[in-house]
């Protein structure tokens, strides 16, 4: 991990379009500025990784099969 000291007001870029800036320090909490393309996904870690982890649900979750489904449609 890369550990970089930033005052208030000062900022770290990332590649050509992305930079991180330093709005606020109070007490335990900082409050950062980011300005990257709309594109670029950009999410506190503790909601990616719920993110993630339902993605990996439903992806795991149990499979439908279409004909079955089909039939059971047919016979009501």
């Amino acid at each position: 991990m890369l550990v970089l000291t930033r005052k208030v007001g000062e900022s770290i870029k990332i590649n050509e379009d992305i930079k991180i800036t330093v709005i606020e320090v109070k007490g335990k909490n900082i409050r950062l500025g980011i300005e990257a393309p709309k594109e670029t996904k950009i999410y506190r870690e503790e909601v990616f990784i719920k993110i993630r982890q339902e993605n990996e649900s439903a992806a795991s979750s149990r499979k439908f099969d279409l004909g079955q489904i089909s039939q059971l449609i047919k016979k009501r």
